[in-house]
């Protein structure tokens, strides 16, 4: 239990540390908030196939595949259900720098927020439903996967917040509270997976495809939304084989 609150305070404080980065760098390029979050949408690529899905085959037994893809398309569904509940983050990422007095723009950005925080719920389930499998290797990686995603997360949810007139330590709370979410979907994960082993494939295919649902929806489209998708491109394939070597070496 330890391992999991240190892994769950891990991919919180991702977050928070890419918010430090944001407060230290205020004014990111495009072409370099890009390729690093084409590279962690490599990452998350490469940990949602082979730390969630390729395991949820394996534990499923004779029903393996029916209940991967079951749970693969209802952890997107589940994921569409939210956009409807919040515009798309790619929408919202690049809508609050047109203002920067009067809080004109101060609703948009706290949706932005808000939009994270509430994205951030099943991203911390995958990870915490890692452990479930025994593979304490295998949901760690899970977990960098996540953590490394949630480092450009942070950075670009401070500099919006600034600018809409929001104080800076409020910002930095705010910031921190979206990666507080992470703690708590990382938790409720694992109880979920350890409670009964016959939910553990669904489980993971779950957790799975809404990784691959935010990778498709959010993270590849604001990559390519600057003219730097060729860059983001070869970072995302970069995380991917990183990631792919990274568990070759540990398996």
């Amino acid at each position: 239990m330890e391992i999991v609150l240190l892994t769950a305070a891990g991919v919180g404080g991702a977050t928070v540390i890419g918010a430090v980065i944001g407060f230290l760098f205020k004014n990111i390029s495009h072409k370099f908030s890009d390729i690093v979050l084409g590279f962690a949408a490599g990452v998350m690529l490469a940990a949602a196939v082979l730390g969630l899905i390729l395991p949820s085959l394996e534990h499923g037994g004779a029903a393996g595949l029916p209940v991967t893809v079951i749970g693969i398309f209802t952890g997107a569904i589940f994921l569409n259900l939210l956009d409807r509940l919040v515009p798309h983050l790619h929408k919202l990422a690049g809508a609050d720098t047109t203002e920067t007095h009067n809080n004109k723009n101060l609703g948009k950005v706290l949706l932005f927020v808000s939009a994270i925080a509430i994205h951030n719920l099943p991203e911390g389930i995958a990870a915490g439903v890692g452990f479930g499998t025994g593979d304490t290797t295998e949901a760690l990686f899970i977990a960098g996967g996540i953590a490394l995603q949630n480092i450009p997360e942070g950075m670009v949810i401070i500099g919006p917040m600034l600018a809409a007139g929001v104080k800076p330590r409020r910002t930095f709370l705010l910031a921190a509270a979206t990666g507080l979410v992470e703690v708590v979907g990382t938790l409720i994960g694992y109880f979920a997976a350890s409670i009964s082993a016959a939910v553990l494939p669904f489980a993971l295919a779950f957790a799975g495809g809404t990784m691959l649902y935010v990778i498709s929806d959010e993270m590849i489209p604001e990559t390519h939304a600057h003219g730097h998708q060729r860059g983001a491109t070869y970072a995302l394939l970069f995380g991917f084989a990183l990631m792919l070597a990274v568990d070759f070496l540990l398996g």
